[in-house]
């Protein structure tokens, strides 16, 4: 077993510098990239192509659509659905990055088949020492990282991949297990390595690029995954309008959490059935990633609206 030492980042002081190099021409980084990703597609990883904002690179079609607008993912059939236009298919990932000439790089799709990937994301820039607060966490919940694929990233940080079971749904959050780890998970995605940004390279410490991603610790897991509060089912209140609404905030990934939680709340008040919706809805968001706490103030603040509507 890997003692969690092995991921922690070195301080900045101690990393090596490299002198600059000048950047590839655009079009030499889509071809590399496009061989990074085809490689790890090849593994089992469903990808799709990013930007050098680590953003992906194709616009949605349905850029134009009203707020209002049920969301689609990807069942339209066209490109630029970012994660969900994630793939293993050889001929549909090359014309991905056909349709994408700016992409320098590519996200890998978590939560999916075979590898369940989940990603825990110990990031540098928020000043606190995340592979800390993971020993810790590891400690006081008696669980060790296994030997696992670790990613490098350009401000210093570290991915690692682990891989959850089939019948699980790990939700994104960000600092939410501890400030400064970030859990990524269904709906979300990782950079994958080699992929270039503005900031620098992701890149496969070294010894773990040939592994496979390793069991994610039970101990572990089950802080991924808050246990459902005991509340009655949306469906057992308000049949399946209610049960529609739920869902539709289930499916929000990051960047929209928050508007999705928001238009359903409205719906829901709008129809009567705020009150009974509330718990349910607010279930819901927390596990997309959201804290309690800011669920319910973005559903009291749609009462508000509904009500004067």
């Amino acid at each position: 077993m890997a003692t969690i030492d092995r991921h922690t980042p070195p301080p900045a002081s101690s990393r090596p510098s490299t002198p600059s190099t000048p950047s590839p021409p655009s079009a030499a980084l889509g071809t590399l990239a496009l061989a990074h990703a085809l490689s790890a597609a090849g593994r089992g990883f469903a990808v799709f192509p990013l930007s050098r904002t680590k953003l992906p690179a194709l616009p949605s079609p349905h850029r134009d659509d009203p707020p209002t607008a049920p969301r689609c993912h990807g069942e339209c059939g066209l490109p630029g659905h970012g994660v969900y236009d994630a793939t293993t298919d050889p001929r549909r990932i090359r014309a991905l990055f056909g349709a994408a000439p700016r992409a320098t790089g590519y996200g890998i799709a978590c939560g999916l088949s075979p590898h369940h990937l989940i990603g825990v994301d110990l990031d540098t820039k928020s000043g606190t020492d995340s592979s800390a607060s993971l020993r810790e966490l590891a400690l006081r919940h008696l669980f060790t990282i296994p030997d696992t694929v670790v990613v490098a990233t350009p401000s210093g940080g570290r991915h690692l991949w682990l891989s959850g079971p089939p019948d699980v749904v790990v939700p994104n959050s960000a600092g939410r297990l501890a400030p400064g780890i970030d859990i990524r998970g269904a709906g979300g995605y990782l950079v994958g390595p080699g992929s270039r940004t503005e900031h620098g390279v992701y890149s496969t410490v070294p010894g773990t690029a040939h592994l496979r991603p390793a069991p994610c610790p039970p101990a572990l897991l089950r802080l991924l995954t808050p246990p459902p509060r005991t509340h009655h089912p949306a469906s057992d209140h308000t049949g399946q309008h209610g049960a529609g609404l739920v869902q539709f905030v289930l499916g929000a990934h990051e960047g929209q959490r928050n508007t999705r939680l928001f238009w359903a709340a409205c719906r829901a008040y709008e129809n009567g059935i705020g009150g009974t919706l509330a718990d349910a809805l607010t279930d819901a968001a927390v596990r997309t990633g959201l804290t309690e706490r800011e669920a319910r103030a973005t559903i009291a603040s749609a009462a508000r609206v509904a009500t004067r509507a």
